[in-house]
């Protein structure tokens, strides 16, 4: 599974994509039909129109970087995209299923906890106190 700080985003494109498209096709892809800035660090993935291909771009230490997978029995299967999106969000642990053809949308994954967000004014007489 691919280890990603939450801070990057993972965006997959609804609509597929010519597989023959290389770092500068999908550099435009990225621009000009999804509207997102391809030097972000973000990863953009994209699926060929059979859905047994699959590639994802992203920009690392001054170059850009393209992942390219193909499955041999199965399908990709694109996650759940709203109706007149071009694109999806999705987490690495999504992004992990995704790739080994898992469909995502009869996934039931749990709530996560994460702690209450502090009150300001609680935060702000903490400070006071010190």
């Amino acid at each position: 599974m691919m280890l990603l700080p939450r801070s990057v985003r993972i965006w997959v494109s609804a609509a597929a994509v010519d597989m023959r498209c290389g770092h500068d096709g999908l550099m435009s892809q990225v621009k000009n039909t999804l509207g997102l800035d391809p030097f972000s660090g973000h990863l953009f993935v994209f699926l060929g129109k059979s859905r047994d291909r699959c590639k994802i771009l992203y920009f690392d230490r001054g170059g850009f970087v393209l992942y390219y997978k193909r499955l041999e029995k199965a399908r990709f299967v694109l996650p759940r995209i709203d109706e007149g999106e071009q694109t999806a969000t999705i987490d690495a642990t999504d992004l992990a299923m995704l790739l080994d053809g898992i469909d995502l949308k009869r996934v039931r994954k749990p709530a996560l906890w994460e702690p209450r967000a502090m009150p300001l004014a609680q935060k702000i007489d903490k400070r006071a106190a010190l």
